[in-house]
């Protein structure tokens, strides 16, 4: 039998390796998003074991499943984690002297939003910090609960309690086609708009668009001809057809006169919040940058496309 382990004799990789394994549900992952092998995390988790008195984690079927006893300890250590991150933060924050790397969740149209003003923001502001930016599409929360991310923003509401978030912008939703499409200048009645080829962007995930939501809702079907994970490409493919598309308002008008916009009947608003849970709410440099992203919505607005 293994001798115990003081548990005093924990540090925080380990506290951070079980929070990790937790929130992953897989040892192999977890070593990956720890930068780690396999063996050193199933070392550590085994250490834990014998200086907690509990399995932590059981074998079902070709995974694992936490104990109990190890959910409340996960959540214990996020909390103990979070509040020791937000300790290491200096009491003052200067942005032109900070160095620091920012891990951003975010999707395509977040991306368009926010990346250009914010970046320039920064490099006038505040030269050293750095942004990395995940893909978010509905794994924002996962991100920020894993500490992968420290900022999200995204259509996907949260609303658990340990996150906080500020409401960046209210979108709809308009229809593009091809100038050239029969059907511009016309107005797009709710049975024109159902009836015609559509384009229609999923965006990746589970995530649903509003618009798609409430023609569900009302037991009514698009006509759906193509389906695409990103809006990028849409101008291109119905330039010269009688292909639509349905887009948010920010992103059609960037698109500027290669498409013709016009009403939806199916507006489908949506809220663009940015969220971050306590591991930095009280760090002045985090609050600094969701502060320079709140300004640069406000004072811009717009995406911008090349």
């Amino acid at each position: 039998m293994a001798a115990p382990v003081d548990p005093m004799s924990l540090d925080f990789n380990a506290l951070r390796t079980l929070r990790r394994v937790h929130a992953l549900g897989s040892f192999s992952r977890a070593a990956e998003s720890l930068g780690t092998t396999q063996s050193t995390v199933s070392y550590t988790i085994d250490r834990l074991r014998r200086a907690l008195g509990d399995p932590l984690f059981v074998r079902q079927g070709t995974g694992i499943v936490a104990t109990d006893r190890c959910d409340e300890i996960a959540a214990a250590v996020a909390r103990i984690t979070d509040d020791f991150s937000a300790l290491l933060e200096p009491a003052a924050f200067d942005p032109g002297q900070a160095e620091a790397t920012i891990t951003l969740s975010c999707n395509y149209y977040e991306r368009m939003l926010i990346l250009p003003g914010l970046l320039q923001i920064l490099r006038r502001k505040a030269p050293g910090i750095r942004l990395n930016v995940l893909t978010s599409t509905v794994l924002g929360k996962g991100q920020l609960d894993r500490g992968e991310s420290d900022l999200l923003i995204s259509p996907v509401p949260i609303e658990d309690s340990g996150f906080f978030r500020r409401r960046l912008l209210r979108e709809h939703s308009v229809c593009v086609m091809s100038p050239d499409n029969p059907l511009a200048g016309q107005p797009m009645t709710q049975a024109t708009y159902l009836t015609a080829p559509h384009v229609t962007v999923i965006y990746g995930g589970s995530w649903q668009s509003r618009f798609l939501t409430e023609i569900e809702a009302q037991g009514l079907t698009l006509n759906e001809v193509l389906r695409v994970p990103s809006p990028a490409a849409v101008p291109r493919i119905i330039t010269g057809t009688d292909l639509i598309s349905t887009l948010p308002s920010r992103i059609a008008r960037a698109f500027g006169d290669r498409v013709h916009v016009t009403s939806c009947p199916f507006a489908g608003p949506f809220d663009i919040h940015l969220y971050w849970n306590a591991r930095t709410h009280h760090s002045p440099m985090h609050g600094w940058l969701r502060s320079q992203i709140a300004e640069t919505v406000i004072s811009g607005g717009d995406i911008r496309l090349p």
